[in-house]
């Protein structure tokens, strides 16, 4: 039992961590629950624990918005896709190749974070919409799958479709509800989730939930665009860490 408490308490102080960034920036408890305890444990291992917080913090976030039922009715199509990319892709992460996984999710996150650091916002006109969204939401899913991060491309991708700040976070809760879900799903139809997960899973709410109530003060009193900075900053450099680890 004592030789667990070094990984408890690192898996403890990571989901508070992640529950702090999502209190502060509205988003980020998957990616930071990813980046971070792929360090020591396998992307598998990591994608099975998120899978219960993820869920409840983002249900929360979904249900706090005031257009729930007129943003489903405009996503549905690529919800739809990110549920099948999602169980298509869960293969890999299942798949018993570590190496592979990790390099993967150390590209997702340098990826997203330089994306979201440097690009210029994107723009999608209505007329466009109902032909990107499947493809946007399949893409999604096959990262969301391969990698566990639910981030690429749908944050982009949503954040372009011109959503006022209150429709953009709810929509946001939806898109990462809906892939949560669907981890879950590929997941355990690949046989990915041990004995004993959901329990684990079901643990690492509490140090979320006090993280976001936690991160939601901080907001408050810093500025969230610089926190949001940083917090890109060091999901660079630990993909980059995670991605060059085959190399040596």
């Amino acid at each position: 039992m004592n030789q667990n408490l070094p990984l408890l308490a690192a898996i403890t102080a990571t989901f508070f961590a992640a529950g702090l960034v999502k209190g502060v920036t509205g988003m980020g408890l998957p990616t930071v629950a990813m980046g971070v305890l792929g360090a020591f444990l396998s992307p598998l291992a990591a994608a099975s624990l998120l899978l219960v917080p993820s869920f409840v913090t983002n249900v929360l976030q979904l249900l706090a918005g005031p257009r729930f039922g007129s943003l489903v009715c405009r996503l549905w199509p690529m919800m739809l896709a990110i549920v099948i990319g999602t169980v298509s892709g869960s293969s890999l992460l299942t798949g018993g190749s570590t190496q592979v996984t990790t390099t993967a999710l150390g590209i997702a996150l340098f990826v997203y974070a330089t994306y979201t650091l440097f690009a210029r916002p994107l723009c999608i006109s209505e007329r466009l919409e109902s032909i990107v969204s499947p493809i946007i939401g399949f893409i999604t899913g096959l990262v969301t799958g391969g990698t566990g991060v639910f981030v690429i491309p749908a944050v982009p991708y949503l954040q372009s479709l011109g959503l006022d700040k209150e429709d953009l976070v709810q929509a946001l809760g939806l898109s990462f509800t809906v892939s949560t879900i669907a981890l879950a799903i590929g997941l355990g139809w690949n046989g990915g989730i041990a004995s004993g997960g959901w329990l684990a899973s079901s643990l690492a709410v509490i140090p979320a939930l006090i993280g976001m109530q936690v991160g939601q003060v901080i907001r408050t009193r810093i500025s969230p665009l610089v926190f949001r900075r940083v917090f890109l900053v060091f999901l660079q450099l630990l993909g980059i860490e995670m991605a060059s680890r085959s190399l040596f």
